[in-house]
C-alpha cells in the first residue's frame, strides 16, 4: 500500500513543483531580462543569476507542492471509494497518511540544509552577480559619434554604427594602458562583441593603423589588416567586488554561523537580527512534516458532494501561516518580542491544528485508531446478513 501511494504522489509532485517554480520565477525573470540586456550582459550571465535564485524560490515551492500533490491523491481515492474500502478493512486514516507523513519529514529534512546552508551562499552569489552585471560601468553598445569609455585608460569612438551598436565605421581609439606607451588606433570597420567566457570584450578592426608614442622616441606607425583589441571594463568593479566578503547580512549566514554569532557577537549585524532569523528558519523547516496532515483532512470528500473548498482552505492556511512566520520574524528583529510567542507559538498551533484536523474529519480519535483487526472476519447468515465477528485465529 505504501508504494502504491508513493507511486500516486511522485507525478503530481513533480507537475506542481514545475508549476510553481514557474510561477514564482516568471517576474523576477522579466526583470532580469530587461536588466541584463540594457546592459549589454551575455546569456551565461543570466544562467547564473538563474541558478543562484533557484534555491531561494525552491524553498517556497516545497510546501506548496505537497500539500497540492498529497491533496490531489487523496481526493483521488476518496472520490473512487479506494478510503472508503482501506478504512473498512481495517486501515486507518492516519496509516493510509503515513508515506505522506514520511515524505513531508524527508522535505523537512531536505529544507533544514536549504534554509541553513544553501539558500545563504546562493543569496550572496546572486547579490554579487546582480551587482557586477549592473555596474559593469560600460555596456558594449555604442551610438554613432558617442564617445565611450570602457576603462579608465581607453576612449573609443566611432561616425557610423549599427547592429545594435556592435558594428562600427571609422573608428578611432585611444589607449593609455600602459603610462609608458600612448597607442591610437583608427579603423574603417570594427566589430564589438562580448565572449563567452565574458572575461574580457573583444573588438575586431579591419584596416586601420596603429600610431604608438612612447614620448621620448620618434612615433612608430603600423598598418594593419586585421587585427584584434581585448580589454576588460571591470577592473575597478572586481576591487570593490572582492571587499564584499559573505556574511555582512544575517540572511547570509548559515544556522552554526547564526548560533555562533548569537553567542559571541557580530559587529555590524544587530543581535536581535540574527535571533530572529534563526527562529525563523528553525521554524519553517518543523512546519513542513505537518503538511501532509492538514492535506488528507482536508481532501476527504463527504458522500455525494461534488465540489470542496478543501484546496483554498489550505492555500490560505500555508500563505497565512508564513505571513505570520514573517511578521514574528520583524517583531523579534525590531520590537524585541520574545520568539517564543511571535515564532514558535504560531508554529505550535499550526501542528496542533493540521493534526486535529485530521482526527476531527475522520470521526474522532477513537474511529480513527479502533479499527477492525485485519485477522477477524465477518460470518454471514445464509441470507447474507453479518450475524457475529469471529476470529480466525484460536
Amino acid at each position: 500500500m505504501d508504494r502504491y501511494l508513493l507511486q500516486q504522489v511522485v507525478p503530481p509532485f513533480s507537475i506542481s513543483l514545475g508549476v510553481v517554480m514557474a510561477a514564482l520565477l516568471l517576474e523576477r525573470l522579466l526583470a532580469l531580462f530587461n536588466m541584463l540586456a540594457s546592459n549589454g550582459s551575455s546569456m551565461k550571465t543570466f544562467l547564473a543569476l538563474l541558478t543562484d535564485l533557484v534555491p531561494h524560490y525552491l524553498g517556497l515551492a516545497l510546501p506548496a507542492a505537497m500539500c497540492v500533490s498529497v491533496f490531489s491523491v487523496i481526493r483521488r481515492m476518496s472520490q473512487n471509494h479506494e478510503i472508503d474500502a482501506l478504512m473498512a478493512s481495517g486501515v486507518s486514516m492516519f496509516r493510509i497518511a503515513r508515506p505522506f507523513i514520511i515524505v513531508g519529514t524527508i522535505l523537512g529534512a531536505l529544507s533544514f540544509s536549504l534554509y541553513g546552508f544553501i539558500q545563504p551562499y546562493a543569496r550572496y552569489d546572486y547579490r554579487s552577480a546582480l551587482y557586477f552585471a549592473s555596474h559593469s560601468g560600460w555596456a558594449p553598445h555604442l551610438q554613432s559619434h558617442m564617445f565611450a569609455a570602457p576603462s579608465r585608460d581607453l576612449m573609443l569612438t566611432a561616425e557610423k554604427v549599427d547592429d545594435a551598436g556592435s558594428r562600427l565605421f571609422t573608428v578611432f581609439i585611444r589607449d593609455n594602458s600602459s603610462h609608458e606607451v600612448t597607442r591610437y588606433i583608427t579603423a574603417r570597420k570594427g566589430y564589438l562583441y562580448i565572449p563567452n567566457n565574458e572575461e574580457k570584450i573583444r573588438l575586431d578592426l579591419i584596416d586601420g593603423t596603429i600610431i604608438t608614442d612612447r614620448h621620448d622616441k620618434s612615433p612608430s606607425i603600423i598598418h594593419f589588416d586585421h587585427t584584434t583589441e581585448l580589454f576588460s571594463p571591470h577592473g575597478q568593479l572586481d576591487k570593490m567586488q572582492a571587499n564584499r566578503s559573505r556574511g555582512q547580512t544575517e540572511r547570509e549566514l548559515t544556522l552554526p554561523e547564526l548560533y555562533h554569532d548569537i553567542r559571541h557577537g557580530m559587529p555590524g549585524i544587530k543581535h536581535s537580527y540574527l535571533v530572529a532569523e534563526l527562529h525563523f528558519r528553525l521554524a519553517r523547516t518543523i512546519a513542513i512534516p505537518f503538511i501532509p496532515f492538514l492535506a488528507c483532512a482536508l481532501a476527504i470528500m463527504a458522500k455525494r458532494q461534488k465540489r470542496s473548498i478543501g484546496l483554498p482552505i489550505a492555500a490560505v492556511t500555508l500563505v497565512g501561516f508564513d505571513h505570520t512566520l514573517q511578521m514574528g520574524l520583524s517583531l523579534v528583529a525590531n520590537v524585541h518580542m520574545s520568539p517564543l510567542v511571535v515564532i514558535w507559538l504560531p508554529t505550535l498551533i499550526f501542528a496542533l491544528g493540521c493534526v486535529e484536523t485530521l482526527v476531527w474529519r475522520c470521526g474522532g480519535l477513537r474511529v480513527l485508531l479502533m479499527a477492525p483487526h485485519p485477522s477477524s472476519q465477518r460470518v454471514l447468515s445464509p441470507d447474507g446478513l453479518p450475524t457475529r465477528t469471529q476470529d480466525s485465529h484460536p
